[in-house]
């Protein structure tokens, strides 16, 4: 078995870097050398990830996510076509609901 960064025979002192495109079966803090920051790219993927997550009730609702792809599609279809008729006036005009 070849761990990365040893070599084998005489030279195991000499070169303990890994070598290109493998990866090491341990590390140390000392090999990051700005430091090991915890979280560091977590804003980053909440900004472009359009993964959401469910309540356990709301999950617990549907079978899989086309079900759940499926209900939201209706519900924005049905707010599409109902939009209009909340423009619609009360058929009170200003005038008379001011008196």
């Amino acid at each position: 078995m070849k761990i990365a960064g040893l070599k084998h025979g005489n030279d195991r002192k000499q070169d303990r870097t890994p070598d290109s495109g493998e990866i090491r079966a341990e590390y140390k803090r000392g090999d990051f050398p700005g430091g090991i920051v915890w979280g560091k790219y977590a804003q980053r993927l909440r900004e472009s990830s359009n993964i959401v997550v469910l309540k356990p009730e709301v999950a617990n609702a549907f079978p899989n996510e086309e079900a759940v792809n499926t209900a939201l599609l209706s519900l924005i279809d049905l707010v599409e076509k109902t939009k209009h008729l909340t423009k619609r006036g009360t058929g009170v005009s200003l005038k008379r609901a001011a008196r």
